[in-house]
């Protein structure tokens, strides 16, 4: 969740106090003008995984939501992935059995829905929503264009097909 401070009816800091009242899990990112460093300590003790300060580069922005939603899954490293594979988030890399691969926006959209998750079957409407913004066609087959793509340079056993039920990267 990105949550800003400076909200038009309620302060943000209340919000934030709610969401973790009700022991809410989500990763908040807090985005505000309030540089003061008290302001900072507040949001963040009171359960904010980051503070971001306006203005901001919108790549930084992206990159810190990277960094609280792998620390929220579990990896503290930027690397995603299993024994198998791993991803780079910086680079756009994939590395399969010592061999690095550098994939099209698309290719890491994908690969990257899949590794946050090991060992849980998305579907073909799941990954359109990860990989395809809003207002963006996609083609009927794109998913399975993209997955055929990525099993040639990785290796078939990278991206696991359950039939009928979507795809999976494996867990280990």
């Amino acid at each position: 969740m990105l949550l800003d401070l400076g909200l038009p009816k309620r302060d943000g800091l209340e919000v934030l106090r709610r969401i973790r009242q009700h022991d809410d899990a989500v990763p908040v990112l807090i985005i505000s003008a309030r540089d003061d460093i008290k302001q900072r300590i507040l949001a963040l003790d009171g359960g904010a995984d980051d503070y971001l300060i306006k203005p901001f580069d919108v790549q930084e922005m992206l990159a810190r939501l990277r960094a609280v939603l792998r620390r929220q899954n579990g990896h503290a490293s930027p690397l995603l992935g299993n024994e198998l594979l791993s991803l780079d988030p910086g680079s756009r890399e994939a590395c399969c059995r010592g061999i690095r691969h550098l994939l099209s926006a698309r290719e890491f959209a994908l690969l990257r829905a899949l590794l946050l998750r090991p060992g849980t079957i998305l579907s073909r409407s799941e990954l359109e929503e990860r990989i395809y913004g809003w207002g963006e066609e996609v083609e009927s087959n794109a998913v399975e264009v993209l997955i055929h793509g990525l099993r040639k340079k990785l290796g078939a056993e990278a991206i696991k097909n359950v039939r009928g039920a979507g795809w999976m990267a494996a867990k280990k």
